[in-house]
């Protein structure tokens, strides 16, 4: 009962929040979250697009979403003829992995729902799985986007055993090479993690300022940086020496505004892929695919306002427990850590703030 109390006036709390921010004032109402089997989601290695609502063999569909049309003030853009290489459009890149599928689905679901130019927005999918693109298609057919295969074997060698095993998927490591994926017109990107929404209307970040930097992103310098890297890393000058002249500071990779003109010009692909070598002869770090970032980009970040990045709320990666939201405005919530809000809602043990992402889930249940 006393459990019951308590997860009451958190939910209660997450609802104050909604009220008081007004980036989230236009949430819908949530949807009805039913039960499915936890172990057939994480364990699913195929799956089918649903053809039929009544479909009874389709194990992993979607519901078609609603179709988002551009306001007034959007004007016209004949994005037929131009195609992606239109300099209008808002360019998104998000990887598509049968594992977090569902969280990539909703994120799309959510960036559509609060742009003012839906129409203006293509996402650049990510993929090492074939069919990806039909079930796209199906759940958003006036989707602009482009499906791209990313080779596991480009980054199978290069990989470091991690805290989590989740964090040595090579497909957490396309983003590395986005500018040798992408075609050479699209100048600048919006790269993101899979497990998060949008509140906020994206255009919004797209337009980020980011002067001479390459890369933009929310800066958390009071975080303890030495954590990221082993006692041998600091130790050794030739590793720390890095950052001699620089005040580097942890962003979460998860969003990211990209300069692609800048990183093609400076190589910087080939720069993180030389400390991905480093760490597999001298152990400089535990944590997957950030630190190589943070190797090369920290304290030459553009600083982005917090409010693109309310991450952490997957909890930490151990126990993956419940978090709560960060002080000041929000425009985007980002489930980053162990613990997913589709995983938790299933299993019928939620953290307060899951009820956030629900209402952009599309996912249907089987019967």
């Amino acid at each position: 009962m006393l459990w019951i109390m308590q997860l009451s006036g958190f939910f209660s709390a997450a609802m104050m929040m909604i009220v008081l921010s007004p980036s989230l004032q236009s949430f819908p109402p949530a949807e009805a979250i039913r039960s499915s089997h936890l172990d057939s989601y994480i364990q699913l290695t195929s799956f089918q697009v649903s053809t039929s609502p009544d479909s009874q063999d389709d194990r992993f569909s979607f519901r078609k979403a609603f179709e988002f049309r551009n306001a007034d003030e959007c004007g016209f853009a004949d994005h037929k003829t131009t195609g992606v290489c239109d300099p209008t459009l808002v360019h998104v890149a998000i990887t598509l992995d049968v594992q977090y599928l569902r969280g990539s689905i909703a994120a799309v679901h959510s960036i559509l729902q609060h742009s003012l130019c839906p129409e203006n927005v293509f996402f650049h999918f990510l993929v090492s799985e074939t069919d990806m693109e039909t079930l796209v298609r199906s759940t958003f057919p006036q989707l602009k986007f482009k499906v791209y295969y990313f080779d596991p074997e480009i980054v199978r060698d290069l990989i470091s055993s991690s805290v989590r095993q989740a964090l040595e998927q090579p497909l957490n490591y396309a983003r590395n090479y986005l500018a040798d994926l992408l075609e050479p017109c699209v100048r600048r990107v919006i790269y993101l993690d899979s497990d998060l929404v949008f509140v906020d209307n994206i255009s919004k970040l797209w337009s980020t300022n980011l002067r001479s930097r390459t890369i933009g992103a929310p800066e958390y310098c009071h975080a303890n940086f030495t954590k990221y890297f082993t006692n041998s890393f600091w130790s050794d000058d030739r590793f720390s020496g890095t950052f001699r002249g620089r005040k580097p500071c942890y962003f979460n990779t998860g969003v990211m505004v990209i300069d692609l003109v800048r990183w093609r010009r400076a190589g910087f692909t080939r720069r993180i892929e030389r400390w991905m070598e480093i760490q597999k002869s001298n152990r400089i770090y535990e944590l997957g695919s950030l630190p190589p970032f943070l190797l090369v980009f920290a304290g030459r970040v553009a600083p982005i306002e917090h409010r693109w990045n309310q991450h952490g709320l997957g909890g930490d990666n151990v126990r993956g427990s419940c978090r709560d939201l960060h002080p000041g405005p929000i425009s985007l919530l980002h489930w980053s850590g162990s613990g997913k809000p589709w995983l938790r809602l299933d299993s019928k043990r939620p953290c307060p703030l899951d009820a956030l992402w629900a209402p952009y889930d599309l996912y249907r249940h089987p019967h």
